[in-house]
């Protein structure tokens, strides 16, 4: 299933620590670049849930916050006095430094480790912690699949559109070829003194053979068909998409240099805007 890079999920439970809360929220990144804010209760599970998280995700930027609201039912609250006694003589010897210097009460109490829970073994927070990550993560992983699913189709559409526009030069190759034979022969014609027959066909085949983009067009045609094939795949595909999007544009710059007909002309710019525009698509693309 192909995914987009952006998502966002969230869930809560209730512990015997208090409320807690996970959230995970992710934009386009070219590789995997993982945020975690945690709070001082969890701080010893940020390597697991990294590893958790990047087993699952390949590229984005995410952003994994886990929050601890204390409640009924949360455990009662003491102050670690050891730790505030020595706050206590750090700021003494801070006020004949900075004797306007005030601190609240409040700000005091949210020093981490000032105040500590009387609930139960950190070890099972931590369990419920990773169970709540792995729930959230499901949901981000299916939201990023949606949304995958709706880039595919806007993909596709205009990967139609670049055949459909393939298909149209090949049906006009011919007439413009006759065309230009045409305007050829038209000035061999006007000459006041006849020209080597022999001389000018051979000049023309070499002109022709300039105007010749069937190799262009089979090579579009198979990028048309490796990048349906892609869609098939379950692991990433955006770098793959990145490399075959510079292969589509090449073919698309080639057309409109050896163009010498409007109609064709038209086509290669068409063809060039198609190509942005899956390329804005699969920014998003994991």
């Amino acid at each position: 299933m192909i995914r987009s890079m952006t998502a966002f999920a969230a869930g809560e439970r209730n512990t015997e620590w208090g409320a807690l809360g996970c959230e995970m929220r992710a934009v386009n990144h070219r590789f995997l670049e993982l945020g975690v804010r945690l709070p001082e209760e969890l701080r010893l599970l940020e390597p697991a849930l990294r590893q958790r998280v990047s087993a699952r995700v390949s590229r984005g930027k995410v952003d994994l916050t886990l929050r601890l609201r204390a409640g009924e039912g949360g455990g009662s609250l003491q102050v670690n006095d050891a730790l505030l006694q020595q706050l206590g003589a750090l700021a003494g010897d801070l006020d004949s430094r900075f004797p306007g210097m005030r601190t609240q009460f409040t700000e005091v109490l949210q020093f981490p480790g000032v105040l500590q829970s009387t609930a139960g073994d950190p070890a099972e927070l931590h369990a419920q912690a990773l169970a709540l990550l792995d729930e959230v993560l499901d949901d981000f992983i299916a939201a990023r699949e949606r949304e995958g699913g709706t880039l595919v189709a806007a993909i596709l559409e205009r990967v139609d559109g670049i055949a459909a526009q393939a298909a149209q030069v090949r049906e006009l190759i011919p007439a413009i070829r006759a065309g230009q034979r045409a305007k050829l022969d038209a000035r061999i014609a006007d000459l006041a003194q006849a020209a080597d027959p022999g001389r000018m066909e051979q000049e023309l085949v070499l002109w022709l053979q300039k105007l010749d983009v069937d190799e262009e067009l089979d090579r579009l045609d198979s990028h048309v068909v490796e990048i349906r094939r892609i869609f098939t795949q379950e692991k990433p595909v955006g770098r793959r998409l990145d490399f075959l999007l510079q292969e589509f544009n090449r073919e698309a710059n080639t057309l409109g240099s050896k163009s010498v007909d409007a109609r064709t002309s038209n086509i290669a710019v068409e063809l060039k805007v198609l190509i942005d525009q899956i390329r804005e698509q699969v920014q998003n693309i994991e």
